[in-house]
């Protein structure tokens, strides 16, 4: 563990992990058009939009107002599977600058935890993928009773590092996302990935977050905190 004092860092970190730790979004997106597709249903121009970010039931949801004849649960777990079969094809797409972000915090013993709205079961096998260690806590879509942008997931992030959400900092990719953190009371860094984040709930938007440590996001965390 490396020392710092302590008013450097939040109490926690709060992570996303499609699009802002691993790069699934093309193989969610891919399981989604190839099922309207299978229905002859016109791929809408703003699926990626309309998607991205948002909370799985919702997304299926979505799909069943377009005419897609399977239930909600039938819905997600055909997209679980097509994004599962992808990283066992194309193995890990890590975000730039993701991991070692991570791996900084840890190094200063800043807790953090993963926050996302897929299946625990991706989840845990990403997680599986990092440094033991890496992340505390894991909230998924299965958990939650509101799905992002509800602040709930992000609310119980927090919760199970036994710290406030508005003492944490958060990373997100998408506008649902960044909305969620940011109605927790969280610090919003804002990573854009597949949507541009002009607009959003960001705090503060990066480019990336390559070549950033601990350090300099907590300095980025001081100054822009209200």
């Amino acid at each position: 563990m490396t020392t710092a004092p302590a008013h450097m860092f939040p109490a926690a970190t709060l992570w996303d992990m499609d699009g802002t730790i691993i790069d699934s979004e093309p193989l969610w997106l891919g399981a989604e058009v190839r099922m309207l597709e299978r229905y002859d249903i016109a791929v809408p121009s703003d699926i990626h939009e309309r998607l991205v970010g948002q909370g799985l039931t919702t997304a299926a949801r979505v799909f069943q107002t377009l005419g897609v004849p399977l239930s909600v649960e039938d819905i997600v777990n055909e997209w679980a599977n097509g994004v599962v079969a992808g990283l066992a094809e194309t193995g890990p797409l890590w975000i730039e600058g993701a991991l070692e972000m991570l791996e900084s915090f840890r190094a200063f013993d800043v807790p953090s935890a993963l926050v996302t709205m897929s299946v625990r079961p991706i989840a845990e096998a990403v997680v599986e993928l990092l440094p033991a260690g890496t992340f505390q806590a894991i909230i998924t879509g299965d958990d939650v009773e509101f799905e992002k942008p509800h602040p709930d997931p992000y609310l119980r992030g927090a919760a199970a590092l036994g710290v406030e959400a508005r003492h944490c900092i958060a990373f997100e990719d998408s506008p649902p996302g960044t909305a969620a953190a940011a109605a927790s009371g969280a610090f919003v860094f804002g990573v854009p990935n597949l949507l541009s984040l002009d607009g959003s709930d960001a705090h503060l938007v990066l480019p990336t977050l390559s070549g950033m440590d601990a350090r300099q996001a907590g300095s980025l965390w001081q100054q822009h905190r209200s």
